[in-house]
């Protein structure tokens, strides 16, 4: 069942949890778990910019996510790599717009010239965007954008909310109305730390390669049954 649009959450935000522990209870190799859960990644957004959502924003790597095993680390550095130089021809084909959200210093030299080459072929695409966090911290992303500011050199009276927003990693777009987070966690872990003051929360205890198409059907369906009030 598609959604009608006066029901439809235009972004939609989601918190990729839980591979580890599928991998875990499945028997299988970690790695596997981040595999799987990349595979997922596709299909799911696919399957949201086919309901009418506008922006997918998912949280992939966090600024902490730095400290696991070097061998994890590595190869989902892997996984980034292939996402990024392999899956552009199909990104353009099917008129998705893709950003990278977070701290791209980072990464080493190769994949930050991905990051923008992908960004440059797919910025005039209209079909959906799909905003990625890779390196990202909620609370590092607004002390970036603070430093903006500072370098700006625009003086504290004019410093507002919409200056901050303005100079956040996600300036150019709405903050998400739903935000999912997969595996049963209950918190949002610096995701989206300053644009996720009104959105709608949904937390579901399937861990991220699991997520379905129709769990994803009623989520959307979840946030139409809801009221916004933004404190009115």
């Amino acid at each position: 069942m598609i959604l009608p649009n006066s029901d439809k959450p235009r972004h939609v935000g989601i918190i990729l949890d839980g591979n580890r522990r599928w991998a875990k209870a499945h028997g299988l190799p970690t790695l596997e778990g981040h595999r799987r859960g990349y595979n997922n990644l596709k299909k799911i957004a696919t399957a949201a910019f086919n309901n009418g959502v506008e922006i997918l924003t998912v949280f992939a790597f966090s600024t902490e996510n730095w400290h696991r095993e070097k061998k994890e680390v590595d190869y989902l550095m892997s996984l980034f790599r292939v996402m990024i130089n392999k899956e552009i021809k199909s990104l353009i084909k099917e008129g998705i717009r893709v950003n990278f959200f977070g701290r791209r210093s980072d990464f080493d030299a190769s994949l930050q010239a991905g990051m923008t080459e992908l960004e440059k072929q797919t910025r005039d695409n209209q079909q959906g965007v799909l905003n990625i966090c890779l390196s990202y911290g909620g609370r590092d992303e607004i002390v970036r954008a603070i430093k903006k500011i500072i370098n700006k050199k625009i003086s504290a009276k004019k410093v507002s909310e919409e200056l901050i927003s303005a100079n956040l990693d996600s300036a150019a777009w709405p903050d998400p109305d739903l935000i999912i987070r997969t595996s049963g966690e209950e918190r949002l872990s610096g995701f989206l730390t300053w644009q996720s003051v009104y959105s709608e929360l949904l937390f579901v205890k399937k861990y991220w390669p699991d997520f379905s198409e129709d769990d994803l059907q009623k989520a959307l369906q979840e946030y139409g049954r809801r009221k916004r009030r933004y404190g009115k």
